[in-house]
């Protein structure tokens, strides 16, 4: 906690204290701050508070989950994660083994101490720590768990929301975003009343009418010609496009290989004679 504050200083504040005392304070306040409520649901547990004016509310999370210390696994306690012994040799003595076998884990005598022979998975996520277990890691000097800070809700002008709030980006707001004008302009159509999101898909679709209608008949419009005459001489517009296999500027390059002499017919002599005549 030295640390983290320490991290801190010069942008944030943080303050533990007693759940009852800061509900205490929340409720006297009520009055005047209404808004203050919607924090009470959060203040429950080991639960503490950190006020900044800092816009990037990010970089304070950051600095608040990055500091941790290990810590071991005490008995009672919900594990955060899961807890594997690695196999290898241990400093325990072989008076020890008996310990280990009641906890089913394989084990050898290597030498003076006690070799366990495959990997274990003593604890999963989630349940609570045994008597044995926890007994266990502290004689292999095991401390599997962190000790820090945890964010769990993010408060600001008035609204209390869940911590991965801040982890929203603008591409992700922007996205979202994107995906509701979509759907507003695609019931829209399907509605066929008009909306500001529908109205370019509107417009789009009459110019196709109506192109369509030009390219059929003999009616034309400015914004039909280029596509007529496109369809009419096509080898036209393509000529004019630069040719992407050859830079402009570039000089041509030539065969310089020697073009292979025409072959020169061969008189056949005697022909008039015939062999087996």
């Amino acid at each position: 906690m030295q640390k983290i504050r320490r991290e801190l200083r010069g942008k944030a504040v943080l303050c533990m204290g007693k759940n009852t005392m800061m509900r205490k304070v929340i409720r006297l306040h009520e009055d005047t701050h209404p808004e203050w409520v919607s924090l009470l649901d959060w203040i429950t547990g080991n639960i503490g508070l950190v006020f900044t004016n800092v816009p990037d509310m990010k970089s304070i999370r950051d600095t608040c989950l990055s500091l941790k210390v290990p810590a071991s696994a005490k008995a009672g306690i919900k594990a955060p994660s899961d807890v594997i012994i690695q196999k290898g040799i241990t400093t325990l003595e072989p008076t020890k083994t008996s310990f280990l076998q009641a906890l089913n884990i394989p084990t050898k005598i290597n030498k003076g101490t006690i070799e366990i022979l495959a990997d274990v998975h003593l604890i999963k996520k989630g349940d609570k720590v045994g008597s044995s277990e926890s007994t266990l890691l502290q004689m292999l000097d095991i401390r599997p768990f962190q000790y820090g800070l945890q964010m769990v809700a993010f408060y600001e002008e008035g609204f209390t929301t869940d911590a991965s709030v801040i982890d929203t980006t603008d591409e992700v707001i922007l996205s979202k975003f994107l995906v509701g004008i979509g759907n507003v302009a695609s019931l829209s159509l399907g509605l066929s009343y008009p909306s500001t999101a529908s109205f370019p898909h509107v417009v789009l679709n009459g110019f196709k009418n109506l192109l369509a209608i030009s390219l059929g008949t003999s009616y034309e419009f400015e914004q039909a010609n280029t596509i007529k005459q496109i369809l009419e001489n096509p080898g036209a517009f393509a000529s004019a496009a630069p040719s992407s296999a050859q830079p402009s500027g570039a000089p041509s390059q030539q065969n310089t290989a020697p073009e292979p002499e025409p072959e020169e017919p061969e008189e056949d002599e005697g022909l008039e004679f015939d062999l087996f005549g």
